[in-house]
């Protein structure tokens, strides 16, 4: 007998896999036709029950990034490992690969789910919820749904301290490269950046924001346009440490140099931080921490236990390095 799949059975009924993740799960609202077609399915193709693999000990989870190619992934990875799940580490860098996501995770019998910075659709809730799979969202892209529960940090504190550091040392002309402007964490970041302005009196231009892409190019490409103004800025922001970098050699390509003439922080506080030329000043987000309470979390879920608070922030911390002086005179 071929290996089935929910979908192998939907198609096989000529139903959606919602309604097999119903009738599989005893929901009540299936036609009773319906219900009969896809019971003798679910026994001719001999599908085995998700809760029958979670019983056996195979509690496979997936771990689904909206992209791999990252060192902040690796940080997260090492959280969620240190739990004990058995991972299955997956990417959905491209639209329609999401769209399938939660189908995919019901036919592949995952005992449970950790999302990182995505989103889950309308169609992906009603799928995980008729099969009741549970999800943790780690660093949410937007405010998770109720009954989502979810890990991030601290940004608009980190964003926070960032700006004000910086304004200690003096400056006063501080651009900020935040990321894609529809993610959660950016605008917190940015906003907190704001917010430090308007402590010390500074006014706000908008012409020193700029939105990157949370890479190495963006923040190059975004830096590039701030040193290239009439008055340019003595410091930047980076929304993460990968932009830094990029701003660090758009800096370095302007003939200016770091902190010398201009003085960058970023924000992950990655290994390769202490290693840039200079070292860099940057906001610590515990990576590594948010995946390992995210994985606990999930634990929880698939033993059936309540987790003690579905929003968890996890708290930044400025650490101060050599990217970072007084603006020159």
């Amino acid at each position: 007998m071929r290996r089935a799949t929910l979908a192998t059975i939907a198609a096989a009924a000529g139903v959606s896999l919602p309604t097999v993740s119903k009738v599989l799960n005893g929901k009540d609202d299936v036609g009773a036709e319906t219900r009969a077609r896809v019971r003798q399915l679910l026994a001719e193709y001999d599908y085995v029950p998700v809760g029958s693999r979670r019983a056996s000990g195979h509690m496979l989870v997936d771990l689904v990034f909206t992209a791999l190619d990252s060192p902040w992934a690796v940080e997260i990875i090492r959280g969620v490992v240190d739990t004990g799940l058995h991972v299955v580490v997956s990417s959905t860098d491209k639209p329609r690969h999401h769209a399938s996501w939660a189908a995919s995770l019901v036919e592949a019998r995952r005992a449970g789910a950790l999302l990182v910075t995505s989103q889950l659709t309308a169609a992906d809730r009603r799928v995980l919820a008729d099969s009741r799979i549970p999800v943790v969202v780690i660093d949410p892209v937007d405010l998770p749904q109720p009954n989502v529960p979810s890990v991030g940090a601290t940004n608009w504190a980190g964003g926070l301290s960032a700006t004000e550091h910086l304004i200690r040392l003096g400056h006063r002309r501080i651009g900020v490269i935040g990321g894609p402007a529809g993610m959660l964490c950016s605008r917190a970041r940015v906003d907190g950046y704001r917010a430090a302005l308007d402590r010390a009196g500074i006014p706000f231009d908008p012409e020193l924001v700029k939105n990157g892409d949370f890479r190495h190019e963006g923040g190059f490409r975004r830096a590039a346009e701030l040193l290239a103004q009439p008055h340019r800025p003595t410091a930047v922001f980076a929304g993460n440490d990968e932009q830094a970098l990029g701003v660090i050699e758009a800096a370095r390509v302007a003939g200016l140099s770091v902190p010398g003439d201009l003085s960058v922080v970023g924000f992950d506080d990655l290994p390769v931080a202490v290693w840039s030329s200079p070292a860099l000043t940057t906001v610590r987000q515990p990576l590594t921490e948010m995946g390992r309470h995210a994985g606990r979390m999930l634990a929880d879920l698939i033993a059936g236990r309540p987790v003690e608070t579905e929003r968890v922030e996890l708290a930044t911390e400025l650490v101060v390095r050599s990217s970072t002086k007084e603006p020159p005179c």
